[in-house]
């Protein structure tokens, strides 16, 4: 899924809904809920994330590759704040987690992060390695190894994605 993001390729968003389901179980199991209903979540994105790769866009020809304004960095800011009080505020009210504010700010962000991905914004990578690297850590202390190991190499496909999309965004640019 990550490698066809980086391709900028659509099937990556149908991976994206099959790989959620299957996480959402993994995360339930081990009392993740945030992670565990996030996943839910992704599965509606990615459906909107397919669309929008395939007919967003004022063309409706398909989103290109653009870049965060400084009010856009202001917004992803204020949404990853309100986001993770929300989830924590529930997390802590609603579950039995352990791990409640680091999976409400993972979660928080993962959202922000992902709804970027489906507008293609170059900062998406940024937030994909931070976040990414944190899970390992979550993981690793909720003995989840092979998910950490999987997380870590998300996080080098991250840096790799974001290489790629810089590229991409240079070449549109140079071609407008």
């Amino acid at each position: 899924m990550v490698l066809l993001n980086i391709r900028q390729s659509a099937w990556a968003w149908l991976f994206a809904i099959a790989s959620s389901a299957l996480y959402a179980m993994v995360f339930y199991d081990a009392r993740i809920y945030g992670d565990m209903a996030l996943q839910f979540v992704f599965i509606a994105v990615s459906v909107w994330g397919l669309y929008q790769w395939l007919f967003g866009g004022p063309d409706h020809q398909g989103v290109a590759v653009s870049r965060l304004s400084r009010r856009g960095w202001g917004l992803v800011a204020v949404t990853w704040l309100a986001a993770y009080a929300s989830i924590a505020l529930l997390l802590h009210a609603f579950t039995d987690s352990d791990v409640v504010h680091i999976d409400a700010f993972l979660t928080a962000g993962s959202l922000v992060a992902q709804f970027l991905l489906t507008r293609k914004t170059l900062e998406s990578w940024h937030l994909w390695i931070l976040i990414d690297s944190l899970y390992v850590g979550l993981y690793l202390y909720k003995h989840l190894y092979l998910t950490a190991g999987l997380y870590a190499l998300f996080t080098v496909l991250a840096v790799l994605g974001l290489r790629v999309w810089k590229n991409s965004l240079a070449k549109n640019t140079a071609m407008a």
